[in-house]
């Protein structure tokens, strides 16, 4: 079957949550456009990734996948990549020190610009437009002639995907990752929360660390580790015009890659094994995430497996419950098991973010940071009470100090939601909250690891 694909077979199956562009050959135009630019990642770095993922799989590290519910053209800067990456790297950090673990990061970043919606159109009083679907779609002003579907939104994401791979990839890589920076990665309107006092402690612990390795001569101009980070990207790959024109084959292995990201996930809206989007996912290389919701059944998870891994590679997939705190113990047991009978080597990751979603008293979409706490702490336990192991966590998160989801140290309550209420789509955590996760996190790896051992 793996030989019968091509980037453009996807093309003759049923598809979901796509947008119906009104002028066909702009859409043709711009995706000729695409063809011709260079790839945002490259074949070796999604292997290189691939490779790291089946450690996890192994029990060997951990994944850390988060970034912006959905990136946007009006917010984008240098500073706020800057702030969501130095959040990334403290929660890596308290990960790594804590738990002793290593951690493969990967950002939702450089590309989640798509987001699939309940319903496709969206209703003001007597209008009745579109509904919003993402920045590299449509805009999300109420207005008819923003809500149109602009095929020219796909080379503007392009071009600030871009260059936001190229800011990450300096700060990865050219000395502000580096370990003995730990403590400039605090952010200052962190510094009042306890996690805060937590993640200085863990800073002089790592400063004392290295002077130590310095007195034994290991430094960061001998260890490359030391200095520098893999740091990887991933979004949902929801609209396949654009990941098809981003499709290259790779000059050494003659295997095909999307090079839009180094992973890329199928949303819990279009996982069906006969649409176009598995269809797609079956034949690229890169890792692939798979959103597994309450309405996941076995059968169904096991057969999307056989299309996208039939050899079973560690590594490949990656499978992120995304059930709720009030479900996770009903319907995650079951899959667990299911991919245990079959002997499918996965990446178990928690997504506790979309199914502890609510409305506020005050009309906002938020999400209650004790029931996202809850949701995590049951997904360890099950995993822990079926003998898996639950390898990685996927959030929402910014390195703003937004007002989005309730509760956490800082308190934020319903009257708090309208200070500094920002997100395009979903409710992300701030900085603060996921610094305290990430501490829950070490705290539940820690005792895995310790139980492991005995």
């Amino acid at each position: 079957m793996a030989n019968l694909w091509k980037p453009d077979s996807w093309r003759g199956y049923p598809i979901r949550q796509v947008p119906d562009y009104p002028n066909q050959d702009k859409l043709s135009l711009v995706e000729a456009e695409l063809s011709a630019l260079p790839p945002l990642v490259f074949a070796g770095e999604a292997r290189r990734l691939r490779q790291q993922l089946a450690d996890v799989a192994d029990g060997k590290a951990f994944l850390l996948q988060g970034g912006d519910c959905a990136e946007s053209f009006s917010d984008f800067s240098a500073n706020s990549i800057r702030d969501s990456f130095k959040v990334l790297l403290q929660m890596a950090v308290v990960l790594t020190f804590g738990a002793s673990c290593p951690v493969v990061k990967v950002g939702r970043m450089a590309g989640q610009f798509a987001k699939p919606r309940s319903e496709p159109v969206e209703i003001k009083g007597d209008i009745e437009l579109p509904s919003y679907r993402g920045d590299i779609i449509n805009d999300i002003n109420f207005e008819a002639s923003d809500r149109d579907p602009d095929p020219n939104r796909m080379i503007r994401a392009y071009n600030q995907s871009a260059s936001t791979l190229n800011l990450i990839r300096a700060f990865a890589q050219g000395g502000f990752a580096d370990l003995h920076q730990v403590h400039q990665w605090n952010l200052d309107f962190v510094a009042d929360n306890p996690a805060s006092d937590q993640y200085e402690a863990l800073a002089q612990r790592i400063d004392e660390a290295l002077g130590f390795l310095k007195a034994c001569g290991i430094t960061g101009d001998a260890v490359q580790q030391m200095r520098e980070t893999d740091f990887y990207t991933s979004h949902e790959a929801l609209l396949l015009c654009y990941e098809e024109a981003l499709t290259r084959q790779d000059s050494l292995t003659g295997d095909w890659f999307d090079t839009s990201a180094h992973m890329v996930w199928i949303g819990d809206r279009t996982r069906d094994p006969e649409e176009a989007h598995v269809e797609y996912m079956r034949g690229i290389h890169n890792p692939i995430g798979i959103k597994c919701g309450p309405t996941s059944d076995p059968d169904t998870l096991l057969s999307l497996l056989d299309v996208l891994n039939p050899m079973n590679d560690p590594g490949r997939i990656t499978l992120i419950s995304r059930m709720g705190h009030e479900l996770v113990e009903k319907h995650l047991p079951t899959l667990i098991r299911a991919v245990q009978r079959e002997g499918a080597k996965v990446v178990w990751s928690s997504d506790p973010m979309h199914g502890n979603t609510i409305k506020s008293t005050s009309g906002y979409k938020t999400r209650p940071f004790d029931h996202i706490l809850s949701e995590v702490r049951q997904v360890f336990a099950i995993h822990q009470g079926e003998g898996s192991y639950a390898g990685g966590i996927h959030i929402e998160m910014t390195g703003q100090n937004v007002t989005e989801c309730l509760g956490g140290a800082q308190a934020i309550d319903d009257d708090s939601l309208s200070q500094r209420y920002h997100t395009q789509c979903d409710p992300r955590l701030n900085a603060s909250q996921a610094l305290e996760m990430a501490f829950l996190l070490a705290e539940e790896l820690k005792m895995l690891r310790t139980e492991c051992k005995k």
